[in-house]
């Protein structure tokens, strides 16, 4: 959130449009829903005694599949 932020102060500072300041405020909320079940699952299979990178692995793969579902359903939505 506070290098959003810095990105959205650092916009206005450069004289973007409210709209462009408006819209990147609004794809950083999509694009971060699909990285959140990752901070949930990593330590879950961590203290299942999964391996780090493995762990991480799965997590990308999912984080991965998330994307595509969210981009599919935004599409659905258009």
């Amino acid at each position: 959130p506070f290098t959003s932020l810095l990105v959205m102060v650092w916009m206005q500072v450069e004289g973007q449009p409210s709209t462009k300041i408006a819209a990147h405020s609004s794809a950083t909320f999509w694009y971060v829903l699909p990285t959140l079940p990752m901070f949930l699952i990593l330590p879950k299979l961590l203290e299942a005694k999964w391996n780090f990178y493995l762990s991480l692995l799965a997590c990308c793969a999912l984080t991965t599949l998330l994307f595509f579902a969210m981009e599919w359903f935004l599409g659905q939505k258009s």
